[in-house]
């Protein structure tokens, strides 16, 4: 392979636990680029010798199906990730927490001008780093789109695919998601990257209020009808069977951006360099199908006892995330703290292999929005889906970053031309859906109902 080569693609931190399964995932479509040959995959992080072993990891000693290339980088040397980033058209980022080492990677790829996804469900990072290089990626023309793992692609497309349900003149006005986790071995377990991410999301808390007031406010939508909820921080939730506990999660804060950004872009975001008319007449009216919902998000339990452990985990993070020493322990012993959940040694291959999850989406609204709707108009339509997969960190989440891939690498010309987006604002006028559902991720219609 020459030196010189560019790849089409590198994963940078691929030795890492949730990296070895974005090498495993991507290379099940190092044969498939478009006009025939392999894709030019490398794989990128401090260590050759250990990138050696995750990518035998990955292949699980059969042959690869491509050869894959592999360059040595590290956050602490920006000579590092320019060279990185000269080297690929698009850059896959698996390294956090996103706080500590996600920046000096957007901006090398910002600078080269060179599209970057990641699987951070971080606000304050996402937010910042839409604050600091929007402007400078459009003009670059590079995509920076983070939380295309578990956090958010579930969360946005669920809540687009159960509006979408909504077919005229019936309009929606809220959805809530409920997540449900299931185990047939009896347990979860996470890795020690998502827990270290929590404790410094909680601990610099501030820093996002504070990043806030600093911009100009989001647009907001003006979606009509009275807006009852019944639910307070913990309910019943009938459909899914469980009982749910109001989250503040990052699911929410991206799917609020992306509707911001429609109020911004009505007429939408993707580029002109494709002149089929019906084509471009289709992806206008998938991005105008982008309605705004309340959107409210939940974790979910079959019984009343995972509520008290919730909110006892809960307690203690918040409390001892506010003192440096308390961070110190939670750091340094995530499986007293976490009551066994999260592991420094990350989850067993049977704990990935056995755990499952759904996520239940409960949509209200209007059956007849020709009508007029005030501000006393209670909904009286209620559509309710569900999105149905393997374990969420490791399994779920390499699927829906690799699908996001290769929507880039084969779409390219159909995404918006550059900027810091959500995943809904970059992919909402795709096939995102349909690509998942091909690849073990199903999204299902439950019930329609009249309330």
């Amino acid at each position: 392979m020459a030196a010189e080569e560019l790849m089409d693609v590198i994963i940078f931190g691929a030795s890492g636990f949730t990296g070895k399964y974005v090498v495993r995932e991507l290379l099940k479509f190092a044969e498939s680029a478009p006009g025939g040959g392999p894709r030019r995959v490398g794989i990128a992080g401090r260590s050759k010798a250990k990138l050696s072993n995750s990518l035998k990891w990955a292949l699980e000693g059969k042959p690869s199906p491509t050869a894959v290339s592999i360059f040595e980088a590290n956050v602490d040397d920006p000579n590092s990730l320019a060279s990185m980033c000269k080297r690929t058209r698009l850059l896959l980022n698996c390294v956090g927490p996103y706080r500590k080492y996600g920046e000096p990677v957007v901006a090398a790829c910002v600078q080269a001008g060179v599209d970057y996804l990641d699987i951070t469900g971080e606000p304050e990072f996402m937010e910042r780093m839409e604050a600091k290089f929007d402007e400078q990626a459009r003009t670059n023309g590079c995509l920076l789109v983070s939380a295309c793992g578990y956090d958010s692609i579930p969360a946005e497309f669920g809540a687009l695919h159960n509006a979408r349900q909504f077919q005229a003149p019936a309009l929606p006005q809220t959805c809530d998601s409920y997540l449900v986790l299931s185990s047939a071995g009896g347990g979860f377990h996470g890795n020690f990257g998502t827990w270290e991410s929590a404790v410094l999301g909680i601990a610099h808390q501030s820093e996002l209020q504070a990043l806030r007031k600093s911009r100009p406010r989001r647009a907001r939508p003006q979606i009509p009808g009275l807006l009852e909820s019944s639910h307070g921080i913990v309910h019943y939730e009938k459909n899914s069977g469980t009982w749910a506990v109001k989250l503040p999660s990052a699911d929410a804060i991206v799917v609020r951006r992306t509707f911001a950004k429609k109020l911004e872009n009505p007429e939408g975001l993707s580029s002109v360099e494709d002149d089929n008319p019906e084509f471009l007449a289709t992806k206008q009216q998938k991005w105008n199908d982008i309605k705004p919902v309340h959107f409210g998000v939940y974790a979910s339990f079959k019984q009343f006892s995972g509520v008290l452990g919730f909110f006892l985990l809960g307690i203690v993070l918040f409390i001892m995330a506010q003192f440096k020493v308390g961070r110190s322990l939670l750091l340094k012993y995530p499986q007293i703290f976490s009551f066994g959940v999260f592991l420094k040694e990350g989850p067993s291959e049977d704990d990935v292999k056995n755990a499952t999850f759904q996520q239940w989406f409960v949509g209200k609204g209007f059956s007849d929005s020709t009508k007029q709707i005030t501000k006393s108009t209670k909904p009286d339509k209620q559509i309710v889906t569900r999105i149905s997969g393997p374990e969420i960190g490791y399994i779920t989440t390499p699927i829906c970053l690799v699908q996001c891939a290769l929507l880039v690498l084969d779409r390219r010309s159909t995404l918006p031309k550059g900027g810091v987006l959500t995943p809904g604002a970059a992919f909402g006028t795709t096939d995102l859906i349909d690509r998942l559902e091909q690849n073990g991720v199903k999204f299902d219609v439950i019930s329609t109902s009249q309330i």
